[in-house]
């Protein structure tokens, strides 16, 4: 990815929300304001876009991404709601709440976004800037905090050029925010649980569901990884067993591969999926994890991945095929 862009500002309105749309439609990211904080926003079904928001960000690993929508009936073309999540919908949006939920059939949101789980997190924000770009753009937007990844969130748009200028395509300038810290997140995946505590606090929560919240733990003997921002739990894990740096394939193994060269064995491989022949990081993160759901369905007991360099957006990769081969116990 280049990060050398030129990162034009504009005060919000009408045209800046259109040319905001444009630009996401165009595979661009923006800086927008919500009510909680700054949201560093990319087309939610361009796995491509994705790949550009993570390198932006810098950040250490594909954790999954809030989907945010303009209204209840874009999410449901998502998410499935069940009785609990639809009274938390009713009850808090617009407003500083993420549900993660089953993904809907068909679901748009790319698989990067959602970290190649069966989950996804969605919110419908509360600031009409981020309402009228959404309207205008008519999809999804995956928009984590508009920083570096490690750094403090940002409230204004002067702090999202001092972390992020020439590194995204536009900031769309809408004032403070008005509430400061990120959005709380419930998990609506059986009992509902507080994942994150956030801008609607947990005692409301509660009382709107007449019951507490419990707290998730990551099952034993699992790599953790977040299942949303603020949860731990259980990664996404191929049935095959994964080995990493494989010098060569071995018979019965399908072969997940990255760059021009191929290792010895690849010619009788039960499947071959090559992340980027041309040894682009950014590709390869787009496929990374429709390639892995597809040799895992292609029947060999095993998948081999060569060595992938852990430069830049190879740092994210690695991690992800480490936890995906880590022990399950």
């Amino acid at each position: 990815m280049t990060l050398d862009l030129t990162t034009q500002t504009l005060p919000a309105g009408a045209e800046a929300a259109e040319r905001a749309a444009d630009c996401l439609r165009q595979g661009g990211l923006i800086g927008f304001p919500t009510e909680t904080v700054y949201g560093l926003g990319a087309d939610a079904a361009n796995a491509a876009a994705i790949a550009r928001l993570y390198a932006a960000k810098a950040r250490p690993s594909f954790n999954p991404l809030i989907a945010h929508i303009a209204d209840l009936a874009a999410a449901r073309r998502i998410a499935r709601f069940d009785a609990t999540a639809e009274r938390l919908a009713a009850a808090f949006w617009p407003g500083p709440l993420t549900l993660v939920l089953p993904k809907a059939a068909g679901c748009p949101v790319a698989d990067l976004a959602t970290a190649g789980l069966e989950t996804v997190a969605i919110r419908v924000p509360a600031h009409p800037v981020a309402l009228a770009i959404l309207r205008a753009f008519g999809g999804a937007v995956v928009a984590p905090s508009a920083n570096r990844s490690g750094h403090v969130s940002p409230t204004i748009a002067a702090h999202v050029r001092a972390d992020l200028d020439g590194r995204i395509d536009l900031i769309v300038d809408g004032g403070p925010v008005t509430v400061g810290v990120e959005s709380t997140i419930v998990g609506c995946l059986g009992a509902p649980a507080l994942l994150r505590p956030g801008g609607v606090p947990r005692q409301a929560i509660e009382q709107v569901l007449g019951r507490p919240l419990t707290t998730p733990r990551a099952p034993a003997g699992h790599a953790a990884a977040p299942l949303a921002p603020g949860m731990l739990a259980s990664h996404y894990a191929p049935r095959a067993m994964v080995r990493l740096a494989a010098t060569a394939v071995q018979p019965g193994e399908a072969l997940l591969a990255f760059g021009a060269d191929l290792p010895p064995g690849a010619e009788s491989a039960v499947a071959v999926r090559n992340l980027s022949p041309g040894g682009d990081l950014a590709e390869a993160a787009t496929h990374l994890f429709g390639f892995l759901r597809a040799l895992d369905g292609c029947g060999a007991a095993a998948i081999a991945v060569v060595p992938i360099p852990s430069d830049g957006l190879g740092e994210a990769i690695n991690d992800r095929l480490r936890r995906a081969a880590a022990p399950r116990g």
